[in-house]
């Protein structure tokens, strides 16, 4: 199987990427998994991963405490031979901080004013509070009888701040809502280290993959600024993420992203084509995760998480089993950067002065939505 994987690696033409994509996705017969990277182990490296040292002056102790991460000189930071810009950290978490994140992306982040792949086909009144009429479902015991999907396990996209329009691949100031203020300051700390300090967080995707779930292959061009990085966060089950090159038909690398891990792309990454082919379970048993993720005994008093209640955790806890959260933040505009003005709309001006216009696209209202949809859309 390995070996396969080598020989789709090694061939050339239009069609390598999707090739490995399908080798990774199949069922029957599973791949085989020897020549994923894996960063926590370094398996599988091939003598690609260079260990990398972030400045600890960047960021302090107790500001990168305050959003739940251990000192950044203690993080386990990487990057790939070949792939310059490309930062890999390893779970900088504090050990119980991630169920605060957790719970920020299934509770608080679907919440209107925000927008969901269900407001597509739902009234906002039904969307209203997804929590609310998922929660009891999910504390209950499992059913040996199949029971309908609650909308929190039928969640595939929320989008933050400056909302991505999916029909015409843009946004514009005419669809934004308040970025969270705790997910910034997390954003910054992070880039910050990277060595991106003034990183503005004014647009996220959030997907959810349940276990038979993917991601097409895509690239991330639809910012007006690509100058700042990309920054994704994984909480939950493990994923297999397929990093390209800035042509679709390039040959990708495979690597494991388990709960916690951060990637970053930036500079000549910043605009490769990657995908997620296959969720699976983390490299240990079900039990062990799930209660790492809880602990909170080594969280800090004076931060921005909030303790998450048992009952809050019953939720977590049962979704994130079977389930995987992605959070990819992104800034859209640079420095005294405006969206392109729309003729037949007045000046407007966002949250930070500037003056914008909605942007225009003929074609908009006539393309068709589909799961590979190129930005962040989920497929299952």
């Amino acid at each position: 199987m390995a070996k396969m994987a080598a020989s789709v690696v090694a061939e050339s033409g239009e069609d390598v990427f999707r090739k490995m994509f399908k080798f990774y996705k199949r069922r029957e017969p599973p791949p085989d998994l020897k020549e994923v990277t894996d960063f926590s182990s370094g398996a599988a490296s091939l003598g690609k991963i260079v260990p990398l040292k972030l400045d600890p002056a960047a960021v302090s102790d107790e500001e990168a405490a305050r959003v739940g991460l251990h000192p950044i000189r203690d993080w386990r930071a990487f990057g790939l031979q070949g792939y310059p810009g490309f930062i890999f950290i390893s779970n900088p978490f504090l050990r119980g901080s991630q169920a605060f994140w957790v719970r920020q992306c299934l509770k608080t982040y679907p919440q209107k004013p925000n927008v969901c792949n269900l407001d597509m086909h739902m009234s906002p009144c039904d969307t209203q509070d997804i929590w609310a009429r998922s929660a009891q479902a999910l504390r209950s015991p499992p059913s040996e009888k199949r029971q309908p999907k609650t909308l929190l396990e039928r969640l595939r996209w929320v989008t933050l701040g400056y909302h991505y329009n999916w029909d015409t691949k843009t946004y514009s100031a005419n669809s934004y809502t308040p970025f969270p203020p705790d997910l910034h300051m997390l954003s910054s700390r992070i880039t910050a280290a990277c060595g991106f300090p003034g990183f503005s967080s004014e647009a996220a995707i959030l997907n959810y993959y349940r276990s038979d779930s993917s991601l097409g292959i895509h690239v991330d061009e639809s910012e007006l600024d690509h100058s700042r990085p990309l920054l994704s966060l994984s909480f939950g089950q493990s994923a297999i993420f397929l990093l390209g090159g800035p042509q679709r038909q390039d040959p990708p690398t495979a690597m494991f992203m388990h709960s916690g891990d951060v990637m970053l792309m930036s500079g000549p990454s910043r605009l490769l084509y990657h995908a997620v082919p296959r969720i699976l379970p983390p490299p240990r048993q079900h039990a062990a995760f799930i209660d790492e993720l809880s602990c909170s005994c080594a969280l800090p008093t004076a931060n921005v998480l909030e303790p998450v209640s048992q009952e809050d955790w019953d939720v977590c806890s049962r979704y994130i089993q079977s389930s995987r959260v992605n959070m990819t933040v992104r800034q859209v505009l640079g420095p005294g950067q405006s969206f392109p003005e729309d003729p037949s709309s007045a000046h407007q001006t966002d949250d930070k002065g500037r003056t914008v216009g909605c942007q225009d696209d003929e074609n908009s209202g006539k393309r068709k939505r589909t799961c590979s949809d190129p930005v962040g859309t989920v497929e299952t």
